[in-house]
């Protein structure tokens, strides 16, 4: 039996927590807020992220990380993106050095443009061949209702992979193994831009067609960084890649689409922040960063440039919507 210690009860982190416990790991839940274990821990349920559902008696919550921590052998990093970095940093003395540390954050740091494996290792003083990076088509509430789905644990090390993999098996729940980090952890960063704009399109009341539209070409400009940055291509036409990319941009319950349909509508980034889940969606944050980059690196990224547009520089749909139509035209 693989301990195992997650370490965020969002309602990702909270949903992986029970899918290790159902493959029949000991699991520990880390919580910011003494609330909200004690509410794992008494009622068997995150009535804050999601209420309705069970956590089986084999998740123990605590909102002590150095108990959290203790003797674990997988460590799941369930925080967000942007203060990834921060929160490994208090964690650094407390990690096991022999743990496999897996990365649910999809992101690209602002200001350094480091990859959240990247983050990891420079702030936790951990090995690369330890950090894995866990990605697909995952909604956070579909798999904790037990709904079928498969995701990718990516590590560099083949053997590290298959021991996450081994560990979070459950029923309803397929792993499969990949050794592209870099194309994992891109195509989880990106997705998120590309699921604003198609929430965009929607709120304006455009249809399947468009959306059909800025999947494919999200996914060719996605592919593009991928290249550049030494990512396998194929990845992107995988369950990381376009899996990840379908369900975040289809989805009513993808937070990035959800925010974009408001934006759609016309809201503000507060009003669609207050509409939404109370928080700014991280795909916002990453439009900038995944623009930042694709810059350095000299990638036409057209969708990801027009979604930084309205979040970061006023520009309104519909001015969007038309610069994109109005691109040269080329071969595709």
């Amino acid at each position: 039996m693989v301990n195992v210690t997650v370490m965020g009860a969002g309602s990702w982190g909270t949903t992986l927590a029970k899918v290790f416990a159902d493959a029949g790991a000991t699991v520990r839940l880390w919580a910011r807020r003494e609330s909200v274990a004690q509410s794992i821990q008494v009622m068997r349920e995150n009535v804050d992220y999601l209420p309705g559902l069970s956590i089986p008696m084999g998740v123990s919550a605590t909102a002590d990380a150095a108990r959290a921590l203790a003797d674990a052998e997988i460590v799941v990093l369930g925080v967000p993106s942007q203060s990834l970095r921060g929160n490994v940093e208090q964690w650094v003395q407390l990690i096991p050095r022999d743990a496999i540390v897996i990365s649910l954050a999809k992101g690209v740091e602002h200001g350094s443009l480091m990859r959240m494996s990247e983050v990891i290792a420079e702030a936790g003083q951990i090995e690369p061949e330890r950090i894995a990076v866990l990605s697909g088509p995952n909604l956070a509430r579909e798999v904790a209702m037990e709904q079928p789905a498969a995701t990718v644990i990516a590590c560099t090390n083949e053997r590290n992979a298959q021991r996450a993999q081994a560990a979070v098996a459950a029923p309803y729940f397929r792993p499969y193994t990949n050794t592209d980090v870099i194309g994992t952890e891109l195509g989880g960063a990106c997705k998120n831009v590309i699921a604003l704009a198609c929430g965009m399109a929607s709120g304006k009341g455009l249809g399947e067609n468009t959306s059909a539209s800025l999947i494919t070409r999200g996914l060719a400009e996605i592919t593009r960084l991928g290249e550049a940055v030494g990512a396998d291509s194929r990845t992107f036409a995988g369950l990381a890649g376009l899996g990840d990319l379908v369900a975040t941009c289809s989805s009513p319950l993808s937070r990035n689409r959800s925010f974009g349909a408001r934006l759609g509508k016309g809201d503000s980034l507060e009003q669609a922040a207050h509409a939404t889940s109370g928080q700014v969606a991280e795909g916002v944050t990453s439009s900038e960063s995944v623009f930042r980059l694709a810059e350095w690196h000299g990638v036409d990224m057209p969708i990801t440039h027009a979604v930084y547009q309205v979040c970061h520089e006023g520009m309104d749909v519909d001015t969007m919507v038309g610069a994109l139509m109005g691109r040269s035209k080329k071969s595709e």
